[in-house]
């Protein structure tokens, strides 16, 4: 929780936004941001597109979440037709977080 704070502290102070500009730019009341960033409490999903959105940066940025090429590495063992439909459905599946659908069960 504390590395999302910082990583979302580094991208308000990057876009150049107060605290007070930033929750007043997500609808975030100022003292919630504060506890996201100080890592006392976790952002939502939907704060985090918006804070994503705000500062320039993505929703994975935020996160910490490599990038998908990254991420793929997990299917090392995979034949090569494996491995490009698993980075297809990463991609999709990143496409997906960033817009800020939920994933159903």
């Amino acid at each position: 929780m504390a590395d999302i704070g910082a990583r979302i502290e580094r991208a308000r102070a990057a876009a150049g936004l107060s605290q007070r500009a930033l929750a007043d730019a997500t609808g975030i009341s100022q003292s919630t941001l504060s506890r996201i960033i100080s890592g006392d409490r976790v952002a939502k999903m939907p704060e985090l597109v918006a804070i994503a959105w705000e500062t320039g940066h993505t929703v994975a940025q935020l996160t910490g979440i490599g990038s998908v090429a990254e991420r793929v590495q997990c299917a090392a063992r995979a034949t090569n037709d494996m491995r490009q439909t698993l980075l297809s459905f990463l991609e999709l599946d990143a496409y997906l977080d960033d817009q800020a659908i939920p994933a159903t069960v």
